[in-house]
C-alpha cells in the first residue's frame, strides 16, 4: 500500500487545529457586503478545478468567458490521463496553460488560489470542501454536497466559521424559468402547494461485477480513497462505477440525481426538514451484476404543515411515467406545475394548461456529465457572489438540506425501515440502526477535525 504523502499528513494536522471552538458559533449569516470585503468587486479570481471527470464540460464556458475575469491556475485529478485530457480540452477555450497537479493538498496550500471547484467523487465532497475553506478558499461543490448527513452539518458550520462563499452545484437554482415559476408558486399561482413529486428515469445497463484488480496506470489510489477506509482496488472503480460499488465512495442514484429534483420540490414547497421518511426500494434489473444497491426507489417525505415530497427514481427502466425523463410536478389547491430543465407548464385545477414557458436551455437531461447554459449561469453566480455582486443561488445551508433528503432515503433503504425525524434539524428519531448511518467510518487521520457531537 502506498503511504500517505507528507503534504496531506501535515495539512490534516494543521487544519484540525483550526477547528477548535467552531461548534460555539452562532448562525450569523454572511452578507453580500461581507463578501465584497474579501475580494474587490472587479478583481480577477484565481481558481482550481479538483476532479476532472464527467462534469468538466460544465466549466469550460464560465471560466473562458471574458466577463468572468477568471484565471484557471490548476487542473487537479488523481488520474494522470484525466489531467492530460482536461488540459487538451481546455486548450480549446483558453489561451494559457493551467498547471496539472495530482495532489489536492498542494493546490489548496497555494495562496494564489482564491476558490476551488470540487467535482470529485461524493466521498470527497465534504472533506475536500471544508479543508479548502480552512485554507482560505471559496468553494463550488458538486452535488450532493456531502457523503452522509453529518458532513452536511459540518459544511454549514465550517462556512459560518470561515465566512467563505460555498455553493452547491444544483444548477437548476440558476435557471431563469425555474426561478420564475417558483416565485409564482410562492405568490399563490396554484393556491397552497401541498405535494411535489420529483422523478428520474433512465435505462442504465449492466455493470461488471467488481473484482480485485491492479491499480490502473497513472491512478493515485491512495489519494482517490482519501477519507474512506482503505481497501484493495476493484476493477473499474475509479471511472464512474464507484457510484454503484457499495457505499464507500458514492450515494447511489438518489444522491447522484435526486438531489436536483428534490431540491426543486423543497424549494417550491418551502420546506426544510422532514418529520417522517418512508421508502420502498429494490434492485430489479440485472440482478447478478455488480450494482450493489437499489436501482428503483419510491420515497415519501412528510413535513410540517401537511406537506409531502415524493421521489420516484427508476435507474434502469426508461418508461416516462410523467412524460419526461426527469423533473418535478408540484400540486396546489388551485392548480399544478410541471417543471424541468427546459420548461415549465402551469395547469389550472381542472387540468387545463394555462401557460407554457420554454427556456431554450441546452442543459443535458439524463446524459452523463456535460454542461450547458444553466450550469454556466450557476458557476458565474458563484464567481459574482465571491465579488459581492450577487448572493449565492444555492448557498450551502440550502444545498445541505436537499442533500439530506437523499441521505435519509438511502438510510431508510439500507436498514429497510421507515422512521421519524426531528423536524427542526432532520435527525433520525428512535431508530438506532438508522441513526448509526448518520455519519461514516473514516480512514485514520481523515476524521473531521471538528467533533461537535450529535445534537438531541
Amino acid at each position: 500500500m502506498k503511504k500517505p504523502d507528507k503534504s496531506r499528513r501535515d495539512f490534516i494536522k494543521k487544519s484540525s487545529l483550526a477547528t477548535v471552538g467552531l461548534s460555539t458559533l452562532g448562525a450569523v449569516g454572511f452578507s453580500a457586503k461581507s463578501y465584497a470585503n474579501i475580494l474587490g468587486a472587479n478583481d480577477r479570481l484565481n481558481i482550481a478545478i479538483i476532479g476532472l471527470g464527467r462534469r468538466l464540460g460544465a466549466f469550460y464556458q464560465p471560466i473562458a468567458m471574458d466577463g468572468s475575469n477568471v484565471r484557471l491556475l490548476y487542473l487537479c485529478d488523481v488520474m494522470k490521463s484525466q489531467r492530460e485530457k482536461a488540459a487538451v480540452n481546455f486548450a480549446e477555450h483558453i489561451d494559457y496553460t493551467p498547471k496539472q497537479e495530482n495532489s489536492f493538498f498542494k493546490v489548496i496550500e497555494d495562496k494564489e488560489v482564491d476558490a476551488i471547484i470540487n467535482a470529485t467523487p461524493d466521498h470527497w465532497h465534504g472533506p475536500g470542501s471544508w479543508l479548502a475553506m480552512e485554507a482560505g478558499k471559496h468553494v463550488y461543490v458538486e452535488k450532493p454536497c456531502s457523503h452522509n448527513p453529518r458532513e452536511g452539518e459540518l459544511l454549514v458550520e465550517y462556512q459560518k466559521k470561515h465566512g467563505k462563499v460555498v455553493q452547491m452545484g444544483n444548477q437548476q437554482r440558476s435557471s431563469d424559468h425555474t426561478i420564475e415559476i417558483i416565485q409564482q408558486i410562492h405568490d399563490g399561482v396554484i393556491g397552497n402547494p401541498y405535494l411535489a413529486t420529483a422523478f428520474y428515469t433512465n435505462a442504465r445497463g449492466e455493470v461488471p461485477v467488481a473484482t480485485e484488480a491492479p491499480v490502473p496506470e497513472g491512478l493515485d489510489w491512495e489519494l482517490f480513497q482519501g477519507p474512506a477506509p482503505r481497501k484493495p482496488y476493484m476493477h473499474d472503480t475509479w471511472d464512474y462505477n464507484w457510484h454503484w460499488y457499495g457505499w464507500d465512495y458514492g450515494t447511489a442514484e438518489t444522491g447522484n440525481n435526486a438531489t436536483h429534483e428534490l431540491d426543486v420540490a423543497r424549494w417550491a414547497l418551502q420546506t426544510d426538514f422532514p418529520n417522517k421518511v418512508m421508502v420502498d426500494s429494490g434492485k430489479y434489473h440485472f440482478v447478478d451484476d455488480g450494482w450493489t444497491m437499489y436501482d428503483t426507489m419510491k420515497a415519501t417525505f412528510k413535513f410540517e404543515d401537511d406537506k409531502t415530497i415524493e421521489w420516484d427514481g427508476k435507474s434502469r427502466n426508461n418508461y416516462k411515467t410523467y412524460g419526461a425523463d426527469r423533473g418535478t410536478v408540484i400540486y396546489g389547491t388551485e392548480g399544478s406545475v410541471f417543471v424541468d430543465r427546459g420548461k415549465y407548464q402551469l395547469f389550472d385545477r381542472s387540468g387545463k394548461m394555462v401557460r407554457e414557458v420554454e427556456s431554450g436551455s441546452v442543459e443535458g437531461s439524463t446524459n452523463l456529465g456535460g454542461g450547458g447554459d444553466t450550469s454556466t449561469d450557476h458557476v458565474v453566480n458563484f464567481f459574482e457572489a465571491i465579488r459581492g455582486k450577487a448572493r449565492p443561488n444555492s448557498p450551502i445551508d440550502e444545498g445541505a438540506k436537499s442533500s439530506l433528503l437523499c441521505h435519509l432515503a438511502n438510510i431508510s433503504s439500507r436498514v429497510n425501515e421507515n422512521f421519524e425525524c426531528d423536524p427542526s434539524n432532520g435527525h433520525i428519531l428512535n431508530n438506532p440502526k438508522a441513526e448509526a448511518l448518520w455519519s461514516r467510518e473514516y480512514e485514520k487521520g481523515w476524521e473531521p477535525g471538528l467533533q461537535v457531537g450529535r445534537r438531541t
